[in-house]
């Protein structure tokens, strides 16, 4: 039986009682635990919300009033509660609603920016002066090309030269890129649209799958102003069909890319439930943008954005993903069968552990969570791995940090990231039931188990003994079960962020993630607590670390 009614008209009463002066209650400037468990666990949009009586006497009356909850005695039912004590069931629907809405990297990065600034995570702009603008005990983030991001908290006790405790990620995943002319000559009656594989995508995967498409839309507006807008079409407009097995062809590989992976986005001509009842004519003169691209794709991208003149789109990086939504399967939905797994568990997981840190007063470190573009193409450009962002951010910080009393430069640089620590953040390899031969014994991760810490010896993992001890105490510390994963001789093992970042800085680091089947397929596999488990051990590192590191000194 709800009680939320019984409990509105001794409200007053119950959230008064908590504090030794009640009227402290209404100039209460910090987030209370519970508002901020409403937040990362994005309570406030579901339904059948529970919490117990301490959670709900810490609700400001706006928040508590917008939802429909129920109350009980038992704080392990409660909503909030499972969210700061990093419960991974209370992670699995949420972690599924972000993949559900936030199909590009664009997206994403755009999401993570939201659920900061909700939380009192200041944005930092890269082009003005930080000086000033930084202290301790401060919640910031950063953003680079609207396709990464950085965000961190300073520790109230934190001085100059204290070490950052940091897990650095990928947000891109397989897609196939629109082209800079896309417009191609209808052939046999179909619209077909240009696309560029963006790493391993246009895979056998991909092929009869539902498609739609989305990005971020460079508009100039009637005053000059050019500003760049987030769109994403809520159903399939491209499909790539393959040829039925009667014409003797192989499909599973053996096709060419450009010629034979070409997506099919309509029929020539006006159809039932088109957007209009035009020939495709170019929209603009020769050599305008929207000229190079499908006139019925112009106009439907238009349409999502309100634009009623063409010409102020300018520019335009889409890409087609796969609009199946994440979903939880199994006898037991024990799995999450989804797009982009890969890497967007981790750094959602990373991300979260973030923002449900411990803030304590004897904090020293700055705790950090660095989530790049390009991963998946080498993290060679400016928002990648491998560019300045990482190391631009840290020093900047510092920097502002030091202030007079310390004097900033190589010397309090190199202090800093020798006693700072890397997580490198990927996904790993489940073990597949069907290719049991293909795993080293004792090294087959499972799902729903815990972190992965993965191993090379050929350097495309950064993992070590000392770093391998490191995040072994820290899972013993707060509750995880690790695993460990090395690829077999005969078989060649991926790379990460984590080699490129730690030669770099020279830290300390080592690479450790989740488990998923189904790599590099359009659609993947992880266990439905795996987001959850993620959330408690990257929080756990966060939390734990200058604990771990002090007992190396």
């Amino acid at each position: 039986m709800s009680l939320r009614m019984a409990a509105s008209s001794s409200l007053a009463t119950s959230r008064l009682s908590s504090f030794a002066n009640p009227a402290e209650f209404e100039t209460k400037a910090t987030m209370t635990e519970a508002e901020r468990a409403m937040i990362i666990g994005e309570l406030k949009t579901r339904r059948d919300v529970m919490l117990c009586d301490l959670c709900f006497r810490d609700l400001p009356d706006t928040c508590a009033d917008s939802l429909s909850l129920e109350l009980t005695n038992d704080r392990s039912l409660c909503s909030a509660c499972t969210i700061m004590d990093s419960k991974p069931e209370a992670f699995t629907e949420p972690f599924c609603d972000f993949l559900r809405e936030n199909p590009t990297v664009f997206h994403a990065v755009d999401y993570f920016k939201t659920k900061a600034t909700s939380l009192g995570y200041k944005e930092l702009p890269a082009r003005e002066d930080w000086a000033g603008k930084i202290e301790a005990g401060g919640k910031y983030f950063v953003t680079r090309n609207g396709s990464s991001t950085i965000a961190f908290t300073v520790g109230k006790a934190y001085k100059p030269g204290n070490g950052v405790a940091m897990i650095a990620g990928h947000i891109d995943a397989l897609t196939a890129k629109v082209k800079p002319v896309s417009k191609k000559s209808t052939t046999a009656g179909y619209v077909q649209l240009g696309v560029a594989q963006y790493a391993g995508a246009l895979n056998e995967t991909w092929w009869d799958r539902d498609l739609s498409i989305g990005g971020r839309v460079i508009v100039r507006d009637e005053l000059g102003k050019t500003t760049s807008k987030l769109v994403k079409l809520d159903w399939p407009i491209a499909r790539i069909p393959t040829l039925a097995p009667h014409f003797g062809v192989g499909m599973m590989g053996q096709n060419n890319k450009e010629t034979q992976a070409v997506p099919i986005i309509g029929l020539d001509g006006p159809s039932p439930g088109s957007v209009d009842s035009k020939p495709a004519e170019p929209l603009g003169p020769a050599g305008a943008f929207v000229s190079t691209q499908p006139p019925k794709l112009v106009r439907l991208i238009s349409k999502e954005l309100g634009i009623k003149d063409y010409s102020q789109i300018v520019n335009w990086e889409l890409e087609l993903f796969d609009l199946q939504p994440a979903t939880v399967g199994g006898m037991d939905k024990e799995f999450i069968f989804a797009g982009r797994i890969d890497d967007k568990i981790c750094s959602w997981a990373a991300f979260h552990g973030l923002l449900a840190s411990d803030q304590k007063d004897d904090d020293g470190t700055i705790k950090l969570v660095a989530l790049f573009d390009d991963e998946e193409i080498g993290s060679l450009l400016r928002q990648g791995a491998k560019g300045n962002f990482l190391p631009s951010v840290i020093e900047r910080t510092v920097e502002s940090l030091c202030g007079e009393e310390k004097t900033f430069g190589p010397g309090i640089i190199g202090q800093t990231y020798a006693n700072s620590f890397l997580v490198s953040a990927d996904v790993t390899h489940a073990v597949n039931p069907n290719f049991l031969s293909r795993y080293l014994e004792d090294h087959a991760p499972r799902l729903n188990v815990g972190i992965c810490i993965c191993n090379d010896s050929n350097g495309h993992m950064t993992t070590d003994s000392v770093s391998t001890a490191i995040l072994t105490r820290v899972c013993e510390l707060s509750g995880c079960t690790p695993q460990v994963f090395q690829i077999r001789n005969d078989s060649r093992s991926g790379g990460t962020v984590g080699p490129s970042i730690s030669s770099a800085l020279g830290v300390r680091s080592a690479d450790a993630g989740m488990p998923q089947l189904s790599m590099h397929s359009i659609r993947a596999t992880c266990g439905s607590l795996d987001p959850g488990l993620g959330v408690k051990f990257f929080k756990g590192f966060l939390d734990k670390w200058e604990q771990v590191d002090a007992e190396w000194q």
